[in-house]
């Protein structure tokens, strides 16, 4: 597994060379094999065609050119021609049929991918920098799919072609043959020396290039942040550090790629010229030549070849660590999901229960421990208590965000781990403190609830909440662009909107979790009386900082200690002096004295 990290720590992709994942990934070219088959076909056909010009060459070098034999020579022209033109009209044919394979695994191996990574949990995200995770969504995929369609068709094609080169070269002649074979142990023992080490400097890159987007993600995501602390000279800084990381390794893998191919050119010459030397010196009698002409054009087709499979070497060395990371995202286990049993949960009321549940976020400490409470369909319940006592907590297992260690969560009478999450989130509506707005107009953002709601609709929810004011303002109202995260928008307005899309939704249960935290006072007077006719028929679960906006509810639970310490409407628990008291009058307090 790799290691969780930041942006400038490298993921580990030294891991040791394994088909395991070579051997899962296969199946998503299998989808293809008829096209890859058609491509393998088109390439052998090109192949052949061009290794008969050689040939050609030799017969019209040795027996036409000399006896001027000019009909002849026209025929072998019109082959050549024919041949060379098969030749590359195979060619494009095997390029567009790998491009839409090559496409067609990138759309599938994504989609996968992409919607594994909808289903992860919260902690998944907290944990990683998010531009690595895109990383292996884009880059790591990229390159993936075209080792499992380019790369094996070219794999295939190279070893086809070095056989059958061979074969022709020796039929034209043995020893001029054996004389270029002579420099493939040198060309092995080259290959020896430098492949781990063009193989390190392609993982560096790759690591180089995921830190450098992690951070350019947290940069962009943070970058009011960074301008209202002037951070930006010193971002610019760690942004530099990592791109001349990323250039060094770069300028590195093309120094030792340019050593590889300027070897193998300067050796391919060496074979070529002895084999000169001995076809005009040494054979007794000399080569033809047309001999020599044909065997050294195979010759120069025969190292390209192999310095192809010494390249593929090392993008299958690479693309099966990047397989590894791929796969380790897939594997990663989606801790919430559906019982292999799980039933739809019919329409519901609203009544919620907890019997004896406990939750931990991490083994051994405990949250919640053993609480039970029972909530009445439209009833109204604040939550209340210090930072950290496990308000929100509370919310997140009714919607099932978590399982809970121990006990049972109910909704009317139906166990919410035994029934499916979309049947059991598509009737609640959540309001979190984080507001995200989706790039989009306005009434797309609303309608993000209810994809089949009509404007009407939407603009009900939205003088309900009284968003629709500052809505009717701006220069194409609901079709406003508001751009992504909504940085058009105040906060108050975010959340304005986020509160019309979950209206949209008509729940039964209504979670609001510091809802109106960014709300001015005045807006907030305007949504409260909405608020108070809203909650009438609805469950509800409110998490609110100022205590004077849950006065009203049907009962406030203060939690503390692991579990509800008290429970009762405002003027019971008031009067009884104890936790919630002495937060409200504080908070009141603190309200006067500014």
């Amino acid at each position: 597994m790799a290691a969780r990290n930041r942006y400038d720590v490298d993921e580990t992709l030294q891991s040791a060379f394994s088909f395991k994942h070579f051997r899962r990934a296969i199946r998503y070219a299998r989808r293809h094999t008829k096209r890859m088959i058609l491509a393998l076909a088109a390439s052998m056909i090109a192949a052949l065609s061009s290794l008969v010009y050689p040939l050609i060459l030799q017969q019209a070098f040795d027996v036409v050119i000399p006896a001027r034999d000019y009909r002849q020579l026209a025929v072998l022209t019109v082959i050549a021609t024919l041949t060379t033109l098969l030749s590359i009209a195979m060619t494009k044919a095997r390029a567009r049929i790998v491009c839409d394979v090559g496409q067609s695994i990138i759309y599938e191996m994504r989609s996968d991918l992409f919607a594994h990574l909808q289903a992860l949990p919260f902690s998944y995200y907290d944990s990683r920098p998010h531009g690595k995770i895109l990383t292996r969504v884009i880059h790591y995929i990229n390159n993936v799919a075209d080792m499992l369609s380019n790369g094996i068709i070219n794999f295939l094609m190279d070893i086809f072609n070095l056989v059958f080169i061979a074969i022709f070269m020796f039929f034209v002649d043995v020893q001029l043959s054996l004389i270029i074979l002579a420099g493939v142990p040198v060309f092995i023992l080259l290959l020896m020396l430098i492949k781990p080490a063009q193989r390190r400097v392609w993982q560096k890159i790759s690591n180089k290039s995921s830190n450098m987007n992690a951070y350019q993600q947290e940069s962009l995501d943070g970058v009011k942040i960074n301008q209202l602390f002037t951070r930006e000279e010193q971002n610019a800084g760690i942004f530099d550090r990592l791109n001349q990381d990323y250039v060094h390794y770069w300028n590195k893998a093309q120094r030792i790629n340019n050593c590889v191919w300027v070897t193998v050119d300067n050796l391919t010459t060496i074979v070529v010229g002895a084999m000169y030397l001995v076809g005009v010196l040494v054979m007794n009698p000399m080569a033809s030549f047309g001999t020599i002409a044909a065997v050294s054009n195979y010759a120069w087709r025969f190292w390209q070849p192999l310095l192809n499979l010494s390249n593929l070497y090392n993008t299958f060395i690479n693309g099966i660590a990047y397989l590894e990371r791929i796969f380790e995202t897939i594997d990663e286990p989606v801790e919430i999901c559906d019982a292999p049993d799980a039933v739809p949960l019919p329409p519901i009321e609203g009544r919620v229960s907890f019997h004896d549940v406990t939750f931990a976020y991490e083994p051994g400490h405990n949250i919640l421990e053993h609480v039970s409470f029972d909530v009445k369909p439209g009833e109204s319940i604040a939550l209340v208590g210090p930072t950290g006592a496990g308000k929100s907590t509370v919310v997140n297992l009714i919607s099932r965000f978590y399982d809970i260690a121990g006990g049972s969560i109910c909704i009317d009478g139906h166990d919410i781990s035994k029934v499916t999450l979309h049947s059991l989130r598509s009737q609640m509506g959540i309001m979190l403190q984080d507001s995200f707005i989706f790039s989009g107009t306005v009434m797309d953002n609303i309608r993000y609830a209810k994809l089949d709601a009509a404007d009407d609709e939407v603009r009900r929810a939205c003088e309900t909440v009284r968003a629709d004011e500052f809505i009717q303002e701006m220069e194409q109202g609901y079709a406003t662009e508001v751009n992504e995260r909504g940085s058009r928008l105040s906060q108050g307005q975010r959340q304005l909107l986020t509160f019309a899309r979950t209206l949209l939704a008509d729940p039964k249960i209504l979670i609001l979790d510091e809802a109106t935290s960014s709300i001015d006072a005045k807006t907030e007077r305007l949504v409260q009386n909405a608020l108070n006719e809203l909650l009438k028929g609805r469950t509800s679960f409110i998490i609110a900082h100022r205590l004077s906006t849950i006065k009203n509810c049907d009962r406030i639970m203060y939690i503390s200690n692991k579990g509800i310490t008290e429970c009762g409407s405002h003027e019971e628990l008031m009067a009884k002096k104890g936790d919630y008291y002495r937060l409200y009058t504080a908070q009141r307090t603190s309200a006067a004295g500014e």
